[in-house]
């Protein structure tokens, strides 16, 4: 891999060059802001298929909770099981009648008429690795991730709208051991754009940021863009920059956008509405998820890990679901009132959930049998509770909803065929899906 960095000294760094070069410019954050993963994406949108059905959503939020939510402590609770079972939250009524959640999670409370709740959400893999890219792509794989996450696929079938990518990340991808999630087979132009932490002080996405008269900051842009140039000469030709110009101009355009600019200004935000998604990482990552659908970005996953809790279950959920209930009520209350989901489907899961019995830690363990799950937006009928487990929250009693199904539903909200061939770099045709079916019940 070809990385370009820039020292406090401006010298540029070359190392490691492969046949599947890309360069690296400029940072987000603490990560890098990849132009050739970035930017490549468009050669592919004149390609776009045509999709089975109309599009529901214009973009998508993926709220990834990463080492599994705990449904009995969270949106399935268990009042009447076994004290070893039911832990220590009491449920609270919520704004739909019938359909109680954690005590923890009062403003999720308020906003449940406003979100569909899934509580069979259900598969058979305990594994991080592997359940997480099955989730996240629907094809159940390698923990490697044979199969591009579903946001690469909606890289690859969009393409841009606008001069921001069509994928990105918030602040990362999942990782427990490695990056999880990534676009596997189709390549770097369609991994996802990482930001960084917006929750950071300071927060900035280097050289996409406002213009200054410092005429340090606008040498500094000239010099990414002319390194560029001169490094043309190692990648032309090359099987992930074939049409390096074109690139070439995207990067320039994103580098020097206004609109890049505004969509991750979240600093320009009033602070009173900064205050109410909650000033952390998940809560400003919510709030840029925003911000970048009203920009034109088509799909967002705004990471929120640190659910895996094999021991102190209690102690961490204290301080974890205060933190999600301020962030995602936030996100469904302020697109609702900016009328943005309507066309914007929400979606919220990890990639299982918990056992019933607490273990001798005060932990719950991986349960890929049972798991919540919740969306809202782009037809959703609010306040519908679908699905549920049996006494004990340890097994589906009504329809499973498989990670197929997930992201089925989520391709189709699109407008993108689940079905749609995708061609590996040695000419093999691989559906999107294999199986999988639209989950019907969250719009009839």
């Amino acid at each position: 891999m070809l990385e370009v960095s820039v020292g406090s000294n401006g010298a540029v760094s070359d190392r490691n060059s492969t046949r599947r070069t890309f360069l690296q410019v400029g940072s987000l954050g603490l990560c890098g802001l990849s132009l050739a993963e970035i930017l490549q994406q468009e050669s592919r949108a004149a390609e776009a298929r045509n999709p089975t059905s109309p599009a529901r959503a214009k973009s998508v939020i993926l709220v990834y909770l990463g080492g599994g939510l705990t449904h009995h402590d969270s949106f399935d609770m268990k009042p009447e099981a076994p004290a070893e079972i039911r832990g220590k939250y009491s449920p609270i009524a919520s704004s739909v009648p019938g359909t109680h959640v954690c005590e923890l999670l009062p403003k999720m409370a308020a906003c449940m008429n406003q979100v569909a709740l899934v509580r069979s959400g259900a598969h058979n893999n305990d594994h991080h690795e592997t359940a997480t890219n099955w989730v996240l792509s629907g094809r159940f794989g390698s923990p490697f991730g044979d199969y591009p996450a579903i946001g690469a696929v909606a890289a690859h079938e969009l393409g841009f709208n606008g001069v921001l990518p069509p994928y990105v990340a918030v602040p990362r991808n999942p990782s427990f051991t490695w990056e999880l999630g990534k676009s596997a087979f189709l390549g770097g132009r369609y991994e996802s754009f990482k930001t960084g932490d917006p929750n950071s002080e300071n927060f900035s996405v280097k050289d996409v940021a406002v213009a200054s008269r410092d005429s340090h900051r606008a040498d500094r842009r000239k010099f990414f863009l002319s390194t560029i140039d001169q490094l043309g000469d190692k990648v032309r030709g090359n099987d992930q920059l074939a049409t390096y110009d074109e690139f070439r101009g995207r990067a320039a355009e994103m580098i020097l956008s206004p609109q890049a600019q505004a969509a991750f200004a979240v600093e320009r935000e009033d602070s009173k509405l900064r205050d109410r998604y909650g000033r952390n990482t998940f809560g400003q990552s919510c709030l840029l998820a925003r911000r970048l659908v009203e920009g034109g970005v088509r799909f967002v996953t705004v990471n929120y890990g640190g659910w895996d809790h094999h021991g102190k279950i209690f102690e961490n959920c204290d301080k974890k679901l205060p933190e999600f209930d301020l962030g995602f009520s936030a996100l469904i209350e302020d697109m609702a009132a900016r009328g943005l989901l309507k066309n914007t489907l929400i979606a919220c899961f990890g990639e299982f959930g918990r056992t019933p019995l607490i273990n001798k830690d005060a932990g719950r363990d991986h349960w890929g049998p049972a798991a919540s799950l919740l969306f809202a937006g782009a037809g959703v009928q609010e306040g519908k509770l679908i699905g549920a487990t049996d006494k004990q929250g340890a097994h589906v009693t009504t329809r499973p909803y498989a990670p197929a199904d997930v992201c089925f539903t989520i391709l189709d909200s699109l407008g993108i065929d689940p079905h749609v061939s995708l061609m590996t770099p040695d000419g093999r045709a691989i559906d999107a899906l294999e199986e999988g079916e639209l989950m019907t019940s969250l719009f009839a």
